[in-house]
């Protein structure tokens, strides 16, 4: 009778271990799952958050500088925005539509269809209170907005700054929310004096004024005259690119067959100075170049942006083909 009862206790106990095992799984697994996510979610928000903004169709290193950033897993890109080059002599009244259907054409072959890419303005701003607002701009700040309290998005402009000067024209409320590397202008270190008389800077100069006259926003800038000295061979191209298929064969054929028109030295191509990648792997390799801070332009609003005064060119190229390899 005892060995019953003794069987009936341990019974029961069993039933009711059981009975509280499975509800309590219930309960935990669902945390474990919640703090599994938080953890990966954490983790990649360890990446820099940044968009691109880039005339693509304007020339051949933006191409090089979107596949790098691609490639690069500290990274995390919200999107590629395209800009308008309107005064290349080789550009259609609609250049951001050019810009538009290459970077489409880079993402889908290195499948990275994921990645958003909102259509900038094609047209420049037309004066320092109205922005020329596009899908482009309105990604902008609706992007910064969404970043975590005390996290900054960081705009990475590779032509010019029509969508990014929209967007904090639209909501200036953004402004220290972001963190602006814009590719432009001449600057003399020594002196400290401005040459606006420059491509990117060309394209929309009432956005360049609005970036250097807005207190409070993180400007940084890769002049044309740091950046002028990275230069890549069509020979260390080849030896890295040729045959490989996909985007490779893709960036060989866009140095091949783009007509330069700025110059009529070098009507071979043998060399090219890759401008847009210098901008790149600063960000992505902060050690490989040097900035120090400056006051902006006598005719701009006196603040303090940061330059890009020196790169380490052979270090950048190397690393630049060490990231290409892994795509």
């Amino acid at each position: 009778m005892q060995q019953q009862n003794n069987k009936l206790r341990t019974f029961n106990t069993l039933n009711f271990l059981k009975a509280i095992h499975f509800p309590l799984l219930q309960f935990i697994i669902p945390i474990f799952l919640f703090v599994h996510v938080t953890v990966e979610a954490q983790v990649k928000d360890t990446r820099l958050p940044l968009i691109i903004d880039a005339d693509t169709a304007n020339e051949v290193d933006d191409l090089y500088a979107i596949v790098r950033a691609i490639a690069e897993p500290k990274f995390n890109i919200l999107g590629i925005t395209s800009g308008q080059f309107h005064t290349s002599p080789l550009a259609t009244d609609s250049s951001v539509y050019e810009s538009q259907r290459i970077n489409e054409r880079i993402l889908k072959l290195m499948g990275q269809n994921a990645i958003p890419l909102p259509l900038g303005s094609n047209v420049p701003i037309n004066n320092s209170t109205e922005p020329a607002s596009s899908p482009a701009s309105n990604f902008i700040v609706d992007m910064a907005h969404k970043l975590p309290a005390g996290q900054k998005l960081n705009v990475v402009v590779l032509g010019s700054c029509t969508n990014i000067a929209s967007a904090i024209l639209e909501d200036p409320s953004i402004i220290p929310k972001l963190k602006v590397h814009y590719l432009g202008f001449w600057h003399n270190v020594e002196t400290n004096t401005y040459n606006k008389k420059e491509f990117n800077t060309g394209n929309d100069p009432k956005a360049v004024e609005i970036l250097l006259n807005t207190e409070g926003l993180d400007l940084t800038v890769m002049t044309a005259t740091t950046s002028q000295h990275l230069v890549f061979s069509k020979v260390e191209v080849d030896g890295n690119l040729k045959n490989r298929g996909g985007v490779s064969d893709y960036l060989i054929n866009r140095w091949e067959t783009y007509e330069r028109w700025w110059t009529k030295e070098d009507p071979e191509k043998r060399s090219w100075i890759m401008w847009d990648v210098a901008i790149i792997e600063a960000l992505a390799r902060p050690e490989l170049s040097k900035t120090e801070t400056f006051l902006t332009p006598t005719e701009n609003t006196q603040r303090l942006i940061n330059i890009h005064t020196e790169i380490e060119v052979e270090n950048m190229k190397t690393d630049f083909w060490q990231s290409l390899k892994k795509i």
